[in-house]
């Protein structure tokens, strides 16, 4: 990202009698991370910094606030995250995540602003983001707000997969691989050990195995490859979710009643002069059951 850009504005920096005003009708991002083993290159970070590094790109996008990130996570599992085996995960169960997901939201929720942007950065959160979500949805608590809620690797597109990953191993697998290195070389550099270790048998989707081998299903925690990283491509992939991100925010395709928010009337009032009504060319993204990772 470009140095240009000023910082994006903390919710936690107004102060009470400020609060309520600033954020009427406008856009929250909260990023949600963990804190979990990423092999021998990477820091235990990764999730939470890479996810408050999407959240402050969208928020400097559309002029919005941000919320400290949510810093600890589902427990990581062999099969997409190389699992507890390895030390230095810090995690909660999926039941605690649930709960605190839904009282934080339902707390958040009392503020009067038109959107919730939940970034997500690890891949055994996303189940549990979304049932909170909907458990908060139930209570009738979201009915003046839009929610998007994304983990950022479900923005990125086939054809960017396709151009710039060879032999991708889907999301699920690319734990500690070349996109979560690439984004870290970019990002903090200074966090990135010499190594990069590499993994030719990625583990399949959706499979549950008991009792696991660790050392087939990964080399020390990472389970695909790191090979081609660089902070190139990192800077590349950031740059195309945040392009991808602040799209999804601003058109608000799939939404009920988008149009009619006062934002949006003028995208609405182009396409229907235009006579061009279909926003953005519809493709598949390589989103894995379950949604991730890294």
């Amino acid at each position: 990202m470009s140095g240009e850009r000023t910082a994006p504005r903390r919710l936690t920096d107004l102060t009470s009698t400020q609060v309520t005003d600033a954020v009427r009708g406008r856009t929250v991002v909260w990023p949600i991370g963990a804190v979990e083993q990423h092999g021998p290159h990477l820091p235990l970070s990764v999730d939470l910094l890479l996810a408050e590094a999407f959240a402050d790109g969208i928020a400097r996008e559309l002029d919005a606030f941000t919320l400290p990130a949510q810093a600890f996570g589902a427990r990581s599992l062999p099969q997409s995250g190389g699992g507890l085996q390895f030390p230095g995960t810090v995690h909660v169960t999926g039941g605690t995540l649930i709960d605190l997901l839904r009282e934080t939201l339902t707390s958040l929720v009392q503020l009067p602003m038109a959107r919730l942007v939940v970034v997500n950065g690890h891949y055994e959160n996303e189940p549990f983001l979304f049932e909170a979500l909907d458990q908060v949805r139930q209570q009738g608590l979201l009915d003046s707000t839009e929610v998007f809620a994304f983990s950022w690797w479900s923005l990125v597109r086939d054809t960017w997969t396709d151009a710039e990953i060879a032999e991708f191993p889907g999301w699920h697998a690319e734990h500690a691989g070349v996109t979560e290195t690439s984004l870290m070389l970019h990002l903090h550099p200074d966090l990135v050990t010499a190594e990069r270790p590499d993994h030719d048998r990625p583990p399949r989707a959706g499979v549950y195995l008991h009792p696991v081998d660790v050392e087939q299903i990964s080399n020390r925690g990472i389970l695909s490859s790191t090979s081609g990283s660089s902070a190139a491509l990192g800077e590349k992939l950031l740059r195309h979710v945040l392009d991808e991100a602040v799209a999804l925010v601003r058109e608000g395709e799939g939404l009920l009643f988008a149009q009619t928010r006062p934002d949006r009337r003028a995208t609405g009032d182009r396409r229907a002069a235009t006579g061009d009504h279909r926003s953005r060319a519809p493709e598949r993204r390589t989103a894995q059951p379950g949604g991730k990772h890294p």
